[in-house]
């Protein structure tokens, strides 16, 4: 399933107990809870909206305290502002939560990082003997993803009226056993000798959350849970399963459809309610802002691994796609960019109807969810506005001019000209 459904784009918890803030569109919060609309960040937010986004929340945290933002409505249907305290999908952002289990359990001596999945999984997968943890960590497996490409656990994107008429059928609630994603995955030939190569594939992180229940004989949210989400008091992040719904108060989420032969001839679909049992333990974790800038502050300062385990997941393998330098890295489930005033690290993701960029200074986290809309060029323009607000919000600068934001399947910046560097020039990815 390509990001935001178009192909060519460059693209146990609990319910809130208590009402958060309501944030007008366009307008932001200050740490005090004043009004901001004249920060920098605030514009650079609303560059999101301008460029066809329904809506963008954010929070930046650092040792001054928290900033949040907000610019559009959580609701086209009825205009319901929006509020910073919403959950929202996180997609692959989910795929920290993941590593950091597996590496406590490497801690643990359970899980060895140069385990073959054929140790843990016998039989299930091409080359599983010389596939091994790390590989799957850091996308360097080679396995065909069923969830991206054509041919794969979703209908052909390519095609409008197939689209149409998946969505009509209620395709986007059906759900979809890991078992099937992955044996999708075997029934196609890999696309490289495991280890040769970079190629990201949701099917990695579907094995990972298999591995933990092997191992540990619970499921992957029932661990990461328990030593994770209770443990830092994260009590707005879950996941969520079968369920189709989001607790609490939340944006919907929308996809854009081609209805007719004009450019002017497309619908917003609410596509809120939505199983993402296709992304399990790849992409599945519904959060908020506040719970994912907690947890990277947790991770990156050293309270969820050993230095040893956290300096393996931070040490970042360059990423070349095509012979063209991204300026990316990506670890063991965590990627590096390099922006203008220094390096950052985190992760982003993306569901039908909802974007994420998790990314931390080591002092400074910011957090970021969009609810997209529209066509192909409205798309890369809202994916360039995303990493033009990260480089506001970390280096204020407002250039937006950074190599990128993402993990191989993201947007990078706004062009200078007609070359894109970062993730922009990567093939699109969802999760």
């Amino acid at each position: 399933m390509a990001r935001r459904t178009f192909v060519s784009a460059l693209v146990g918890a609990v319910c809130l107990a208590l009402a958060g803030p309501l944030v007008p569109a366009g307008a932001a919060e200050a740490a005090d809870g004043r009004p901001g609309p004249g920060d920098p960040r605030a514009a650079a937010l609303r560059a999101l909206t301008d460029a066809g986004a329904v809506g963008a929340i954010a929070e930046v945290r650092d040792g001054n305290g928290a900033w949040r933002g907000a610019s559009g409505v959580s609701d086209l249907a009825t205009g319901a502002p929006l509020r910073t305290d919403g959950r929202f999908r996180v997609g692959s952002v989910t795929k920290v939560f993941i590593a950091t289990t597996v590496l406590q359990l490497v801690g643990e001596g359970r899980i060895g990082l140069d385990d073959p999945v054929e140790r843990h999984l016998p039989g299930l997968v091409p080359n599983g003997d010389r596939i091994t943890v790390r590989q799957l960590l850091s996308h360097r497996s080679g396995l065909w993803d069923p969830t991206n490409e054509k041919g794969g656990v979703f209908p052909d994107w390519a095609d409008p009226a197939v689209v149409r008429n998946w969505l009509d059928q209620g395709g986007l609630t059906r759900h979809i056993t890991p078992a099937r994603v992955v044996a999708s995955s075997a029934a196609h030939a890999p696309k490289f000798p495991p280890g040769t190569g970079y190629g990201y594939s949701n099917v990695n992180y579907t094995l990972l959350g298999m591995i933990i229940e092997k191992v540990t004989g619970r499921g992957y949210a029932q661990e990461a849970t328990a030593r994770i989400l209770r443990p830092l008091g994260l009590t707005g992040t879950y996941f969520p399963g079968t369920a189709t719904g989001i607790r609490g108060p939340h944006a919907h989420g929308y996809w854009t459809l081609s209805e007719g032969p004009g450019p002017e001839d497309r619908s917003d679909r609410d596509v809120t309610v939505a199983s993402v049992t296709w992304a399990n333990s790849a992409g599945e974790v519904i959060s908020t802002l506040s719970d994912l800038n907690r947890f990277e502050k947790a991770l990156l300062g050293g309270r969820l691994l050993p230095s040893a385990l956290l300096k393996e997941m931070t040490t970042t393998t360059p990423i070349v796609i095509e012979g063209m330098p991204t300026g990316l890295g990506y670890g063991l489930g965590l990627a590096g960019w390099q922006l203008s005033c220094g390096p950052v690290y985190g992760h982003d993701g993306s569901v039908p109807g909802y974007s994420t960029q998790l990314w931390s200074s080591g002092d400074r986290q910011v957090s970021l969810s969009v609810t997209p809309r529209g066509d192909q060029a409205q798309a890369v323009a809202q994916m360039q506005a995303e990493a033009g607000f990260l480089e506001q919000a970390f280096c204020g600068t407002g250039t937006g001019t950074g190599t990128g934001a993402g993990t191989g399947k993201a947007a990078g910046p706004a062009a200078q000209g007609p070359t894109v560097q970062g993730p922009a020039a990567m093939a699109p990815r969802l999760g």
